[in-house]
């Protein structure tokens, strides 16, 4: 939480960090700081005080949240890797095709995307019945996981939508993050300085692990046919995108970055100087 807050806030105060490239980051910064406030306090007070149970409303608005978060980050890290590919493949013509305008607008698009199916599928489970075992095994409110289980309604038709949803959100996402990292590799190591292209090569495996991580994580949890016998599995990767995502990203993508240290010390200077008396 504090390393994503600190990035949000850097990006806001900081002239030097108002670029298409840090407005995704502090996007992607206000997003993880959001995702881990929907599902780690209610997991933590459950762990420490032995108490798991959740209202029926408290439990929809969790899984809503958390559903359109998910969706809008999976867009998100594509609309990231589309903006470096830019910026490393095609240097001269970056001003131009990665303007102000069109890094809103692509970000606008993901957080959209993510509201339209966090509302559709929490609509599609709010129409069903729940007759059967009043408990969900996960440690947060992911009802799609075991909706076959909890409803006594027919839910082909939700788990049909939940898995176009999961393949749309996902592998199109993926797809194009993986395609941008192949033609910056290739532009890397057109790089003539050894120095260079190790740095540039441990900038991309790192964003690339990341990115590989959660969406991989992702697909095996959504798009694996559900079985009891995988049940106790998924909830482990489950911890992968809810939990270690949030807490590297922000290690990952921007406090190993000159620019966000700089703007960092310019920040406590600032800071400094207002609380020191005259």
């Amino acid at each position: 939480m504090a390393g994503n807050l600190l990035i949000v806030l850097l990006v806001i105060s900081d002239q030097q960090l108002h670029t298409p490239m840090y407005f995704f980051l502090g996007n992607l910064s206000f997003l993880e700081s959001c995702c881990s406030s929907t599902i780690l306090p209610k997991m933590l007070a459950g762990l420490l005080t032995g108490d798991g149970s959740i209202s029926v409303k408290a439990c929809f608005m969790q899984f809503f949240i958390f559903t359109c978060l998910g969706g809008a980050e999976c867009y998100l890290l594509s609309m990231m890797s589309y903006d470096r590919y830019l910026a490393i493949c095609k240097p001269l013509h970056y001003a131009i095709l990665m303007n102000g305008t069109l890094s809103f607008q692509l970000a606008a698009v993901s957080w959209i995307s993510g509201v339209l199916v966090g509302t559709t599928l929490t609509l599609k489970i709010s129409w069903l019945s729940f007759c059967g075992p009043n408990e969900i095994d996960h440690y947060f409110c992911d009802i799609s996981s075991d909706i076959r289980y909890v409803s006594c309604s027919d839910t082909h038709f939700f788990e049909l939508s939940a898995l176009i949803f999961a393949c749309a959100f996902t592998l199109p996402p993926f797809l194009l993050t993986l395609l941008s990292y192949v033609f910056i590799i290739v532009s890397v190591l057109r790089i003539p300085s050894t120095t260079g292209r190790r740095k540039a090569f441990s900038t991309c495996s790192s964003h690339l692990t990341v990115v590989a991580l959660y969406y991989g994580t992702l697909m095996l949890v959504y798009m694996v046919p559900r079985s009891k016998n995988l049940r106790d599995v998924k909830k482990v990767f489950s911890l992968f995108y809810t939990v270690l995502t949030p807490l590297v990203n922000p290690l990952i993508y921007s406090l190993r970055n000159m620019e966000v240290k700089e703007a960092m010390r310019r920040g406590c200077k600032r800071f400094i100087l207002y609380m020191t008396p005259f």
